[in-house]
């Protein structure tokens, strides 16, 4: 075994024993537990004054970095904390800085491996088009459902590019960063109806990107029976 590649698997063993020390101490303080409680996290945070925005952005860092993390309280939180627009922000901000801090661990610890193992086949059909990577990237941002922790590192296996997957990422987190920040306001004001509102347009963006794919779907049928 070659000494770099020595040295990478020993950062990813590092890597990997400091994200779960971080996980064990979150609940070994009670911090996870504040962290799924809306409310008590957001009392936290408007405590920390000019700081709140900073941990704002760091949990959500954290919370792509170490997947068992949830990031929905904390930006439900921030938009609690600080509104629509500037909770949408840090959200923004710290869940792009995460995804590209995936990426790059990905990219650095095991890209290369990949590559030296498969050679010019990891290029070849799907993986080979930036077009369609980017895409993937994108749609996979608009569906709740779908891990963006994992879709982060395993874009970062890809030969997608830095860039294509910065810009993927966010303008396909955007709309669900600010209909959480959205609802975590609205939710803090206590109005019903106006926190429906949120719910429903919060489904909204899960239907979207279904029914913009089964509309392709179907125009591209009488196309390919010709």
């Amino acid at each position: 075994m070659k000494r770099p590649t020595r040295f990478k698997l020993l950062a990813l063993a590092v890597l990997i024993a400091l994200l779960a020390a971080a996980y064990w101490l979150l609940h070994e303080t009670g911090a996870m537990a504040i962290i799924m409680n809306r409310a008590e996290l957001h009392d936290h945070i408007k405590q920390l004054g000019a700081w709140g925005p900073l941990l704002v952005i760091g949990l959500m860092v954290l919370a792509i970095l170490v997947s068992p993390i949830p990031s929905a309280p904390i930006a439900l939180a921030a938009g609690a904390a600080y509104g629509h627009v500037w909770g949408t922000f840090y959200v923004l901000l710290g869940a792009e800085i995460g995804a590209l801090a995936a990426f790059g661990l990905a990219r650095w610890l095991g890209g290369e491996t990949l590559r030296r193992w498969f050679g010019d086949r990891l290029s070849v059909g799907l993986l080979g088009s930036q077009n369609a990577l980017t895409g993937i990237v994108l749609v996979s941002r608009l569906l709740p459902f779908v891990s963006f922790d994992i879709i982060s590192y395993a874009a970062g296996l890809t030969p997608l590019s830095f860039l294509r997957f910065a810009i993927a990422t966010l303008i396909g987190v955007m709309p669900a960063s600010f209909l959480l920040a959205y609802f975590g306001g609205e939710m803090a004001t206590g109005e019903s109806d106006r926190i429906m509102i949120s719910v429903l347009a919060l489904g909204a963006i899960t239907l979207v990107p279904l029914a913009v794919k089964i509309v392709r779907d179907r125009l591209r049928r009488p196309q390919e029976r010709r």
